[in-house]
């Protein structure tokens, strides 16, 4: 009987013929942490009576300081403090402050195809984009994992989702998966893995992948799943990784719990409105709401694709009156690049506002935090009511292109007038 992405990728590395159902044992490939769960997990490292020197994930162990970057307040701060002594202490990897977003530099730097990835981070989900199984656990969980470099796993049952035909002007990857969450409703998927496939899934770039593998958590999975292909190939050699670059894709008769079909041609431009990320409409049903801040960036949304299109939108034009506008680039890299191509000086000559890499506003922590009763449109992965900071502020979810009509307009805006 043939294997899907997860049941093949579990297998290898528990050494058992697995399948979805089955529990293994695993070895994990690398661990990704970030400053608001690593904190946890080295005080139940330190409960459980792991000394440093006898940690055996330790040299697959990355630390990253992304969602208080810089930090607000003197109890962040002590934390990230205990993070960088603590991987000091057993030689683990550690990103200060304005590096990026964790999810974002684990793709920049370490995850390649086919392998298993943990964090405690419930968007680690997003490297599945690179053809890896890659999954978010509990503190608990990534503490045994950084301890034994090995951890129990149920594999899942898989969702193949095909996607045929091409996105038409002013629809990208955001909509996709907005329309995909919108079907499947927030749990209809749990614990499942979705696996995408087709022509439009085919000619995406890893961009969009990421995006789409990264939402995947919003619908209940597991794991976001795609094949790994010329275009993985082509971001491994602008890494350095080329070496790097295995074919990990199904089998012709691999066993799917469900399959799911969509016309790329059918989609439009789509939001999530509040207050949860399945409550999605076409954006010509909410076009006119005023709002009061506007958020391009996070791991979902805050590549250098994503700041491109919102710079070629802004060419020549002004954000509305009273509306904020917030640009994040997801790392270093990427906000060096989007300064060297002019999309900075856009953005900010359009009276927009650039934070420094990390998560701002997404988590509610700082640089963005919403009034009573504001609006915001965010191209972040959730909506939840108090998410940005502020329980009687509401949040619509958008592809970047609708959040730069939007900035523009200082409405709910349709982008394909301006693309």
């Amino acid at each position: 009987m043939g294997k899907t992405i997860a049941e093949k990728i579990l297998s290898e590395k528990s050494g058992q013929d697995a399948f979805a159902g089955d529990i293994v044992i695993a070895q994990i490939d690398q661990i990704a942490l970030q400053d608001g769960t690593a904190p946890l997990t080295i005080r139940q490292i330190q409960t459980l009576g792991f000394s440093p020197d006898k940690i055996r994930g330790a040299g697959i162990t990355h630390f990253f300081v992304d969602h208080a970057a810089p930090s607000p307040r003197k109890e962040l701060s002590n934390d990230q403090k205990l993070i960088r002594e603590f991987a000091e202490k057993i030689g683990a990897d550690f990103n200060s402050p304005g590096e990026g977003i964790i999810h974002q530099l684990m793709t920049e730097r370490y995850v390649n195809p086919g392998d298993l990835v943990v964090g405690a981070d419930s968007h680690t989900c997003t490297y599945g984009a690179m053809g890896a199984f890659s999954t978010g656990m509990g503190s608990t969980d990534i503490a045994i994992a950084i301890a034994l470099k090995k951890n129990w796993f149920r594999v899942p049952e898989t969702f193949r989702i095909e996607v045929d035909g091409k996105f038409s002007r002013g629809v990208f990857p955001k909509d996709l998966m907005l329309a995909v969450i919108g079907k499947l409703g927030v749990d209809g998927a749990t614990y499942r893995a979705l696996e995408f496939h087709g022509e439009a899934v085919d000619s995406m770039h890893i961009d969009g992948r990421l995006t789409v593998a990264n939402m995947a958590i919003e619908c209940g999975a597991k794991a976001g799943l795609f094949k790994s292909d010329d275009e993985t190939r082509r971001f491994l050699v602008e890494r350095g990784r080329e070496d790097r670059f295995r074919l990990i894709e199904p089998d012709e008769d691999a066993e799917y719990e469900k399959e799911l079909f969509f016309d790329a041609g059918d989609i439009e431009p789509l939001v999530a409105r509040p207050h949860n990320v399945d409550n999605v409409s076409p954006v010509s049903d909410v076009e006119g709401i005023p709002v009061d801040q506007v958020f391009v960036g996070t791991c979902t949304n805050g590549r250098l694709s994503d700041i491109e299109i919102v710079a070629k939108m802004l060419e020549g034009r002004e954000i509305a009156e009273n509306v904020r506008f917030i640009v994040g680039p997801a790392s270093r890299e990427i906000y060096l690049k989007a300064d060297e191509l002019g999309y900075i000086r856009t953005i900010i000559s359009a009276g927009g506002v650039i934070i420094p890499p990390g998560c701002g506003p997404c988590v509610g922590i700082h640089m963005g935090v919403l009034a009573d009763g504001e609006v915001c449109v965010s191209t972040q992965n959730r909506n939840f009511r108090g998410r940005m900071g502020n329980p009687e502020a509401e949040i619509y979810l958008a592809s970047p292109a609708t959040a730069a009509a939007t900035a523009i307009e200082g409405k709910i805006s349709d982008p394909r007038k301006y693309l």
